[in-house]
């Protein structure tokens, strides 16, 4: 099972993209890049996933069904993580951006991509996902707020994506599904360079969002909305040492 990560370009900017494979608990990075258009981002998808089962986790809102205001998983999302300093952008039809995001989605679903805002754990099949990195890593790395590493002068940019490199290298191998990385891309000093890393380890967390989402499904993930309103899938708040959590669901690997 592969599982595609995608820090998508709402309208204009690069999308970071990552691919990760599963063999039995064990994810392993196949590719990471950074891609100038929609249309490069599905022509990768494409050419990564073929006609396999795959799940795609885009950073972006794929579904927007209301004309004006905020969606359902936007309210959920400043609800529940505004106290860690992570609500998000929200949503409308009559945003800049909303045209070319649902585009993006209509087209995962021409190469077979189901939305799964709720799915049976570890059953092969082509899925698509909206997926929100800093409530992800709230819960995976136990913060207590958000890594500012998107705002602000470049040297503090820098620190907060340094401490999110250092944590995506200490926490994740140590949950399950484990993904061990030996060569995350270094930390650059300037800005431009600085966003291009951004996007990269964005998409590595979209991508562990999905297989953390497919391997356990309810179990240890929660669901912001829904098909209809919209939805975000975020792992739950779990300490990894708890082994009473480490249960396999039913359906195996």
């Amino acid at each position: 099972m592969l599982f595609l990560g995608i820090d998508l370009g709402w309208q204009t900017g690069p999308s970071g993209v990552c691919c990760l494979s599963l063999e039995k608990t064990n994810l392993s990075l196949v590719t990471l890049d950074r891609l100038d258009t929609h249309i490069d981002v599905l022509a990768w998808v494409n050419q990564q996933a073929s006609a396999n089962p795959a799940m795609v986790a885009v950073d972006a809102p794929t579904i927007i069904p209301n004309a004006t205001g905020m969606r359902a998983p936007d309210r959920l999302a400043h609800k529940y993580f505004g106290k860690y300093h992570a609500g998000c952008y929200p949503a409308n039809q009559a945003s800049a951006f909303a045209s070319q995001l649902i585009a993006f989605s209509q087209a995962l679903t021409h190469q077979r991509f189901t939305h799964a805002p709720t799915l049976e754990p570890q059953q092969p099949g082509r899925y698509q996902i909206e997926f929100f990195p800093h409530p992800a890593m709230v819960h995976l790395f136990g913060l207590s707020r958000i890594l500012k590493y998107k705002k602000g002068r470049v040297a503090q940019r820098q620190q907060e994506l340094q401490r999110l490199r250092t944590l995506m290298l200490q926490h994740l191998p140590r949950h399950t599904p484990s993904l061990r990385i030996q060569n995350l891309p270094n930390i650059p000093t300037k800005g431009t360079a600085l966003k291009a890393v951004e996007d990269q380890l964005d998409s590595i967390v979209c991508a562990y969002g999905a297989a953390h989402w497919w391997y356990w499904g309810h179990i240890r993930n929660q669901v912001l909305g829904s098909l209809a309103t919209g939805y975000i899938v975020v792992p739950k708040p779990y300490d990894v040492r708890d082994y009473s959590l480490a249960t396999v669901p039913t359906g195996g690997i």
